[in-house]
Order: C-alpha cells, then sequence, then structure tokens
C-alpha cells in the first residue's frame, strides 16, 4: 500500500526554512482515519481496508455503515474510501492512521474536487482570445464558428460555454515541508485542489 490519508483543506499560508527562504504551504488537517472494514480475496476478490475519517452524529449514519461501524467498535465517520492492501495483518479494525504517516522531504500527490465556478464562457473556460473590441464589430466574447455546413452537427468535444470547475484533479510531485503529528496537520509545498474545507486524499508519489 502507498502511504495514504485522508484530510481537510485549511488553507494558504507561508513559512521560512532554515536559510531564511520563504516558501508558500497549504496547511492539511490530516486524519487521523481510521480502519472500519477489512475485504479479503476469498469473500471479495480483492484484498483492501475501508478507511474513515471526520466524525457525524450516530442518527446521520445509515443502517449498512452503521453495523460496520459497530463491528469495528468506532463512532460513525462522515467519509469512508477504500484503499488496496498487500497485507492485511498491519491493518486491523480500528486502526489509527495519523498523519506522521509522512515526513517531511516526502513527495506526494494530492486528490480533490476544484472549486465550481458555475456556467463560463469560451474565454474563461478554455482560454480563446476575444475579438474586436470595434463599435461596429459586435463580435467580442462569442465562441465564433462552430464547424463546417456538411455534418450538420456539432463534433464531440468542441471547445463552447459550459459548466466550468467542480473536477476531480489529481496534482502530483508536492512536498511535505512539515509535519505536526499532535494536532494532525501537514504543511504541503503549493497549492492543492479545492476551496477550504473541502475532503482531500493525500497518497505518496508514484513518479518520486
Amino acid at each position: 500500500m502507498r502511504e495514504m490519508i485522508l484530510g481537510k483543506k485549511i488553507g494558504m499560508t507561508q513559512i521560512f526554512d532554515a536559510e531564511g527562504k520563504l516558501i508558500p504551504v497549504t496547511v492539511v488537517e490530516a486524519g487521523p482515519c481510521i480502519v472500519v472494514q477489512q475485504k479479503d480475496t476469498e469473500n471479495d476478490g480483492y484484498q483492501a481496508v475501508k478507511v474513515g475519517y471526520g466524525g457525524i452524529k450516530e442518527k446521520n449514519a445509515n443502517k449498512p455503515h452503521k453495523g460496520q461501524f459497530a463491528k469495528a467498535g468506532i463512532t460513525p465517520l462522515r467519509y469512508l474510501r477504500e484503499v488496496k492492501v498487500d497485507d492485511l495483518s498491519k491493518y486491523p479494525l480500528g486502526h489509527e492512521i495519523k498523519a506522521d504517516v509522512f515526513q517531511p522531504g516526502d513527495m506526494v500527490d494530492v486528490t480533490g474536487v476544484s472549486k465550481g465556478k458555475g456556467t463560463q464562457g469560451v474565454i474563461k473556460r478554455h482560454n480563446f482570445s476575444r475579438g474586436p473590441m470595434a463599435h461596429g464589430s459586435r463580435h467580442h466574447r462569442k465562441p465564433g464558428s462552430i464547424g463546417a455546413l456538411g455534418p450538420n452537427r456539432v463534433f464531440k468535444g468542441k471547445k463552447l460555454p459550459g459548466h466550468m470547475g467542480r473536477d476531480k484533479i489529481t496534482v502530483q510531485g508536492l512536498e511535505i515541508v512539515k509535519v505536526d503529528a499532535e494536532k494532525n496537520l501537514l504543511l504541503i509545498k503549493g497549492s492543492v485542489p479545492g476551496a477550504r474545507k473541502t475532503l482531500i486524499t493525500i497518497k505518496k508519489s508514484v513518479k518520486s
């Protein structure tokens, strides 16, 4: 299993390293994540563990999840994700995965859902250039021609105005600058996808 933890994006700030260089960082509340369920080859056809993060009231959990939480002997959790593992014995029910699973200098891949921007035009959505701004052009921010007359249809994938944002995005090769195990905080160099307080997944980088 690649080292993995679920967390919540707190926001961005900046710190100084030992040489006095300024580093922009994203602060993430990482874990603790708790193992809720084990899946093995005999029953499920693959090996994995289901981990949970973020507490909720018991009345807000559905019945199937309540059964899993009761079996693991833990309180209900808001977010549940599966992670494939090689050795299930290392992750018994109730096992906690904390921020110290990573160390400063580790390279990670961060996955989150980008900020939603609603319906946008082609200039903002696809970086088109605007048309002439003179008074008689009547073509300032329009998409322009959308295809030939022959097919009498718009081809799939054509860049047009539409919904922008709210996409699942993974940023690879980010560096962990600082780990605060007591407060469950990770300081990651650079920016990560999503708005504040959104769920993100942090995994050890596949390219490191």
